[in-house]
């Protein structure tokens, strides 16, 4: 398989469902003959032209209402967000129309809509660079994705466009740049299936997104001093797939979360509230959590890289865990 970046993973997702399919259909701000604010759909507008590859005003609401009743009308849009903060804009089209629709009509009406919007930071302060995905895992109606590869990342979208419903498509731009094996033959993989990224059987480390690279390198360190931690992507986070997380913690009987997002009300929190109600017994000590410290985000670079787990954090948490 070849080495392929995040970015172009996602980008030949989306070339390769705008081949298959004419009725895929891009829109947002700066996607067309700019490419993107990170460049993700840099060379498709000169590919697939005005009429597939739209660019926007400068208005979400209005955005992601177009790609709705584009949805309902037949098509297959892949709206594009700035970022996921730039979401808050289009709540009421996000929460109130496309996961609903279908429901509200009695299923005579289909919204098969990706929404595409990076989270993350990097010096881009407290309005900028937010999380929000929590809150759309809580909605039922809407799907929401979160890669944390280009493998995955690829096949996800794929299957997300393919998808008869609503898609919250959460990209993280820190991992834009990350490479990764991708291969050139057709793919798909299933929503709502989560994945062993590493096996062990002392400690089950439950994460997605960003946070699963900070886990693979905390769990290679741990492993020097005998800790051997099993590592679980969830990559969707609704429908979210426990099963793997509780056929790892009846194994190793510990379990911490690493997350983002904060702490409280984040995924985390459902995660582990599952995990204490259904496998009690199963449990040598309580879940423990790592995520983001609860303030708004700096701007100070010194002060931002004080806001979320690191490695040398994640090997302490769990060092602690077996003291």
């Amino acid at each position: 398989m070849a080495q392929k970046s995040y970015r172009d993973a996602i980008r030949e997702a989306l070339r390769e469902e705008m081949h298959r399919d004419e009725r895929v259909l891009i829109l947002g701000e700066e996607v067309g003959v700019w490419g993107g604010t990170y460049a993700v759909t840099r060379g498709l507008h000169q590919e697939f032209g005005d009429r597939r590859v739209k660019d926007t005003p400068i208005a979400e609401s209005a955005i992601v209402g177009t790609a709705v009743g584009a949805a309902m009308g037949g098509l297959r849009p892949v709206a594009e967000v700035m970022t996921i903060n730039f979401t808050l804009v289009a709540m009421d089209q996000i929460v109130n129309n496309a996961a609903k629709i279908h429901y509200m009509f009695g299923g005579q009406a289909k919204v098969p809509l990706v929404i595409r919007t990076p989270a993350g930071w990097g010096q881009l302060a407290a309005t900028h660079s937010q999380t929000f995905e929590a809150w759309f895992a809580s909605l039922p109606g809407l799907i929401v994705v979160m890669p944390a590869t280009p493998y995955d990342a690829k096949g996800l979208l794929k299957t997300a466009i393919r998808s008869e419903n609503p898609v919250m498509f959460i990209e993280h731009a820190r991992l834009y740049g990350v490479r990764g094996e991708v291969t050139d033959e057709e793919y798909i993989l299933p929503i709502g299936v989560s994945d062993l990224k590493r096996a062990g059987q002392n400690i089950t480390i439950v994460t997605y997104s960003r946070m699963l690279h900070v886990a693979l390198t905390a769990a290679e360190q741990l492993s020097q001093d005998g800790i051997e931690c099993e590592v679980i992507d969830l990559r969707t986070l609704r429908p979210l797939d426990m099963a793997p997380v509780y056929e790892s913690v009846k194994k190793t009987h510990r379990m911490v979360v690493l997350e983002e997002d904060w702490v409280t009300c984040g995924m985390g929190a459902e995660i582990a509230a599952r995990v204490s109600h259904d496998l009690f017994d199963e449990l040598d000590m309580p879940v423990e959590r790592l995520g983001q410290v609860e303030v708004p985000m700096p701007y100070a670079k010194n002060l931002e890289a004080l806001m979320f787990p690191t490695q040398e954090q994640v090997v302490g948490k769990i060092k602690g865990m077996f003291a």
